[in-house]
């Protein structure tokens, strides 16, 4: 496997999240774990994934504190990969990402399911990003500032 570039002390959040969360495998990975697959069979199953590309991915995800590992819940030999609170954290960037596809998507209609609330059955509403007051902001609204260490970054979107 070719050793890819780090980003991890990158003074750019948007490349460190890059570095943590890794490849597509990964974002699926962590798709799936929050709808309940804890199991290294499971993940293997649902994304059709070589079990040595699996392994090497679900243990990265583990060194990131995405997910962690725990006995079976049903007492078996077997280990689960747990989302943890970092893990959930990306629950809004698979959101984001998922409705950008729906919008932009060249065939939408091939597009199985929708994303709906589970108490109400109902679609969930576009991601949105307002400002303090309430705002809605687009990328014209918002700018960078240096942080009050001082330490200023080297991208526009960094």
């Amino acid at each position: 496997m070719v050793k890819r570039t780090s980003f991890q002390r990158d003074d750019c959040p948007i490349a460190r999240s890059l570095d943590a969360l890794g490849d597509w495998w990964s974002m699926l990975i962590i798709r799936e774990a929050l709808f309940g697959v804890s199991r290294f069979g499971e993940f293997q199953k649902k994304l059709g994934l070589a079990k040595n590309i699996l392994a090497v991915r679900l243990r990265a995800l583990v060194d990131q504190g995405i997910l962690k590992t725990a006995p079976a819940s049903d007492g078996s030999a077997y280990q689960e990969y747990l989302l943890t609170p970092k893990g959930r954290g990306v629950f809004p960037i698979l959101v984001a990402l998922r409705q950008w596809s729906e919008e932009f998507d060249a065939r939408p209609e091939e597009i199985a399911t929708i994303l709906v609330d589970k108490a109400k059955g109902r679609p969930v509403r576009k991601l949105e990003l307002h400002s303090q007051d309430g705002r809605l902001l687009g990328a014209a609204d918002v700018a960078l500032k240096p942080r009050p260490s001082g330490k200023q970054g080297r991208r526009a979107m960094a």
